[in-house]
């Protein structure tokens, strides 16, 4: 596997192309390893209104003006649209980027936008086949000549796509935690697998059910990388830790605030992950919002990111 990696999950709520332009710009400049956005419609955690540019158009918009950082959409529920449409638009981002694409799916989970916009929004378990489906589907079109498939929910009949993405093996993220199928569904088709890391107690339980996925099938889950998403205020000092974190929290739906895995110094926080290096994460995301902390942004790259990685590092030597 490849070195350990530091990450940006920006999503797309800032309300401006500008604002989220600058963000993007900033996180290449600060060295972080890859940036993401989200395929969400109206996200379940924001009012009903908040402003949400498209993921896939901005996604094309911001890769074409960044240069060197892996660009990804994490993740794009199954349920917006038909998987050969998913394949093509990941071709196109792959070639508009560069090569630069890491491409996520999901089962889809709440968004105010199934109901907004009459979008049907199939129960759990329908939305896990179609996952399982999708995933077979991309990794097809991406490689084959010619595909068909017939599956329960997607068909396809001597299907073509061209031209295939740059890379010759696109990277596939699976995102979800579900220990019983989303896992399961991880270890057959992701090259990376993503997940919140909530506890370390909580993220060891499901790191072991997807260990116990591979075994299942016989593959080694060292071929996965193990990713998650995480939130943080990284403050100077202690005295501005309660005061920042007041700040933050704020601003922060109740819905995502068990996301914050630290608050407080650089030396908190890589304390907070160093749990999750022992158990396998290779990339670690920080999801930020509107309005940005740039402190945290810059303190992560400059000095969180560079003792995880010799944590990383110490940790292979024993």
């Amino acid at each position: 596997m490849d070195d350990l990696r530091f990450g940006v999950h920006s999503g797309q709520l800032h309300g401006s192309f500008e604002a989220c332009l600058r963000l993007w710009e900033q996180a290449e400049d600060l060295g972080y390893d890859w940036i993401s956005l989200f395929d969400f419609l109206r996200p379940w955690a924001f009012a009903p209104d908040s402003p949400c540019f498209e993921g896939n158009t901005l996604l094309a918009a911001l890769a074409a003006r960044t240069h060197r950082i892996r660009c990804a959409m994490l993740v794009s529920p199954v349920t917006w649209r038909h998987p050969a449409l998913t394949a093509n638009i990941a071709a196109t981002l792959d070639h508009v980027s560069g090569g630069r694409l890491e491409f996520g799916v999901g089962a889809g989970g709440t968004d105010r936008g199934y109901e907004q916009y009459g979008i049907p929004f199939p129960a759990a378990r329908e939305r896990l086949d179609m996952l399982d489906e999708a995933c077979t589907v991309l990794r097809r079109l991406w490689t084959e000549d010619e595909t068909s498939f017939a599956g329960r929910h997607f068909r396809l009949d001597r299907a073509c796509l061209a031209p295939k993405p740059l890379q010759p093996h696109l990277p596939l993220i699976v995102g979800g935690d579900g220990v019983r199928r989303t896992v399961a569904i991880a270890a057959r088709h992701a090259d990376i697998w993503n997940a919140l890391p909530f506890s370390p107690e909580l993220y060891q339980r499901k790191a072991d059910a997807f260990d116990a996925a591979c075994a299942t099938i016989g593959r080694d889950p060292g071929e996965v990388r193990k990713s998650i998403t995480f939130r943080a205020v990284v403050t100077r000092d202690e005295a501005e830790t309660a005061r920042r974190a007041a700040a933050e929290l704020a601003d922060t739906p109740e819905a995502l605030r068990a996301q914050y895995i630290s608050f407080g110094t650089v030396e908190e926080c890589v304390e907070a992950l160093r749990p999750y290096v022992r158990m396998g994460v290779r990339d670690f995301l920080l999801a930020v919002k509107a309005p940005v902390d740039w402190q945290t942004l810059e303190l992560v790259a400059t000095q969180v990111a560079p003792a995880v990685r010799s944590l990383a590092r110490a940790a292979a030597r024993r």
